[in-house]
């Protein structure tokens, strides 16, 4: 066991700066990729920092395919660099027709060719395999990152910091006030996979003869609530095989939380982006938690396989053809931003004067599902990027300032894209007038923003 009361002390030692830049991204899941674009596009130097070895974040690393799974006739959005990440992917044959809406699936492993493109295109820096470790700092004001990789530990210094990494690890570490939500209560973490060696004529039967709606959603463990015109549309669901192999005995009666959707069917027998395995109590910022649910979830993915076997029409020969580079993770912290959304603001269409884009009627999270087929949207406002205490900084992707309800909508990589290419924009024109982010003349953002062809009334 750990003595929590022993420490080391290191020495002070020099740390070499590697480089400077005008806008510092750390992090590129679609917040952080979207920010460094849009800030590249709007005339400044950028660099993007990233751990792993691609870009991407929740769509390459994780396995997470679906990226705007909620769209139907009526669904009102942003467009802007979101949208472009789709675009893009199908021009590079990197997207497939998505199972449940009008949306195009992107295909995890072809999108890390589709980001490597949009940052050469765009003229950024890419810095992949370094790790964030602290922020430099200049009393409140953040001057640059410390990262460590195979090279040892570097700094990189910037004009302006946008912090992408999910959990709000820069502006926590560099004194912002955050929350958390509490362990008990944070939306489950996932570990993705893919299938291969599926009968796709077996597999579509199964579903014709046995539709299964978002109603159906609510079994088991799981109570969610709709607004109710979700209850009879069609959702690529799957619970009855993990049902029939907990009455087997091949799966545990405990693990009566497998179960979910599949994405893609794709020709070549590959069903993929299998969202099946749901880990209560996974701590993203607690590498211990993480390290025993990354095996505790490829344990349950198994079962899961050997269950669609069994059960499952089309899936006799099913065989596991990889699972994402990590574990996925949904809820930790956020930050306490100058405006946190609230439930009302996501559930009434909220209007904001400082708004940088829209987003559709789209919560799905803490047991609530309502999707966006009525036209209705919101606005996000700049405000919920805005830190409290520390000077240069901006937050985007799912650690912007909001309530649990507030999160279960703006966590969606859509919406990510949405705060991150706000945040790259705010950011480089902050570089170009020189004034604080937090006095930026809002009709300059949002001429920049329209420009970037985004919507944000």
């Amino acid at each position: 066991m750990p003595n929590p009361t022993a420490f080391i002390e290191e020495p002070a030692r020099q740390v070499e700066v590697v480089h400077e830049t005008d806008v510092l991204v750390v992090g590129s899941g679609p917040g952080g990729l979207a920010a460094a674009l849009a800030a590249a596009r709007a005339g400044v130097e950028v660099a993007l920092i990233e751990r792993f070895g691609c870009f991407g974040g929740n769509i390459t690393v994780v396995g997470v395919e679906g990226f705007a799974w909620y769209r139907h006739e009526a669904t009102v959005e942003a467009g802007g660099i979101g949208r472009e990440f789709e675009e893009r992917a199908k021009a590079m044959g990197a997207a497939s027709p998505e199972s449940q809406s009008l949306s195009y699936e992107l295909d995890s492993e072809g999108f890390k060719l589709v980001a490597d493109r949009l940052v050469e295109e765009a003229g950024v820096k890419p810095m992949l395999h370094r790790l964030s470790v602290a922020p430099v700092m200049d009393g409140d004001a953040i001057k640059g990152i410390i990262v460590e990789s195979k090279a040892g530990r570097e700094a990189i210094l910037a004009k302006r910091v946008i912090d992408a990494t999910g959990d709000a690890d820069i502006a926590h570490r560099a004194g912002a006030p955050t929350f958390k939500t509490p362990v008990e209560k944070m939306q489950a973490a996932s570990v993705m996979f893919h299938l291969a060696g599926i009968d796709k004529r077996a597999f579509l039967d199964g579903v014709t003869a046995d539709p299964q709606t978002y109603g159906d959603w609510s079994t088991g463990e799981w109570k969610v609530e709709t607004s109710g015109k979700e209850d009879k549309m069609f959702s690529p669901f799957l619970s009855k095989p993990f049902q029939k192999a907990i009455e087997a005995g091949l799966i545990p009666a405990h693990l009566n939380t497998i179960g979910g959707t599949w994405g893609a069917l794709h020709e070549s027998g590959e069903l993929t982006y299998m969202n099946l395995v749901h880990l209560a109590g996974c701590d993203g910022t607690d590498p211990d938690s993480l390290t025993r649910f990354e095996i505790e979830g490829r344990r349950q993915a198994m079962l899961a396989i050997e269950a669609l076997r069994r059960y499952a029409p089309g899936c006799a020969k099913a065989r596991l053809r990889n699972f994402g580079m990590t574990i996925g993770i949904r809820d930790t912290r956020k930050i306490d931003a100058v405006y946190n959304l609230s439930e009302q603001d996501v559930r009434n269409e909220a209007r904001f004067e400082d708004s940088i884009g829209i987003y559709p009627e789209f919560i799905d999270g803490y047991g609530v599902l309502i999707l966006p087929t009525t036209g209705r949207y919101m606005h996000i406002p700049y405000r919920a990027l805005l830190p409290k205490r520390i000077e240069n900084l901006l937050v985007a992707g799912r650690a912007i300032g909001g309530e649990r309800i507030a999160h279960a909508a703006t966590r969606n990589m859509a919406c990510c894209a949405v705060t991150g290419q706000g945040a790259g924009i705010a950011a480089a024109l902050s570089v170009r007038s020189g004034e604080a982010l937090d006095r930026l003349n809002m009709a300059q953002i949002q001429k920049e923003l329209a420009r970037q062809q985004v919507r944000f009334q």
